[in-house]
């Protein structure tokens, strides 16, 4: 099957679910199943752009991961800050702008400072927009809008959607069109509540560490055959 490039969905959303079990199933410790989480990341980003989509979400740590053993949490910071430090080559390489969402301030001051200096060195590219969503929920990222736009003085009796989105994490980027779930669990765990009103989803059983291109560019291609009605009625034949 050919991708129909006119079909393809501006934005995409992903929730990297199964790390953990995908190592404990190998008898492996649970940073084993990060790390090659990480590895796989890396090659759907770069299936991502090279297919044209222009922004891509990935769910990396929520505000509820920090309920996990410290241990770790300790080791998932870590990861964050060798992989920001490590793989700003490929991102320049694959022309790959970088966008933190989530609540920056309760990070640690090391991983503010390697986001801070990856958008920054990134901030000209086009290819495609890469949102690590770190520290992020979806109902704090709202509450922060909302906080946001009182602070501005916002005229809230003539708010609309559109000018509070622009309050939002990411107000240069479209409503998710395409949210994907590896891991086999069916719900949205607090991810981009906002943003998928309308997204196409697809949950899949593969563990996040197996999750293939060849799987990516299947459920890809099955969005462009989706009707997308918004609401509206079926379209007549």
């Amino acid at each position: 099957m050919t991708i129909d490039s006119s079909k393809l969905p501006k934005h995409v959303a992903i929730t990297m679910d199964g790390n953990g079990r995908w190592a404990t199933q190998r008898k492996l410790p649970r940073t084993s199943g990060h790390n090659e989480g990480l590895k796989t990341a890396k090659r759907i980003v770069k299936a991502a752009a090279d297919l044209g989509i222009e922004s891509l979400t990935l769910y990396v740590f929520s505000t509820e991961n920090w309920k996990r053993a410290e241990q770790e949490v300790g080791f998932l910071m870590n990861l964050i800050h060798t992989h920001l430090k490590g793989e700003l080559q490929f991102y320049k390489d694959n022309k790959i702008r970088i966008n933190h969402i989530g609540d920056m301030s309760a990070l640690p001051k090391n991983i503010q400072k390697d986001l801070k200096e990856c958008m920054e060195d990134t901030k000209d590219f086009t290819k495609i927009k890469l949102n690590l969503a770190i520290n992020y929920g979806g109902r704090d990222e709202i509450l922060r809008g909302v906080k946001n736009a009182l602070s501005q003085g916002v005229d809230f009796n003539s708010l609309n959607e559109a000018d509070f989105s622009k309050y939002l994490d990411m107000p240069e980027c479209s409503d998710v069109d395409l949210l994907i779930r590896t891991g086999g669990d069916l719900r949205l765990s607090n991810f981009l509540l906002w943003h998928v009103a309308y997204a196409e989803m697809i949950f899949t059983d593969t563990l996040w560490p197996d999750y293939s291109n060849e799987e990516f560019i299947s459920h890809i291609e099955s969005f462009t055959t989706r009707e997308r009605r918004f609401g509206a009625e079926k379209a007549k034949k």
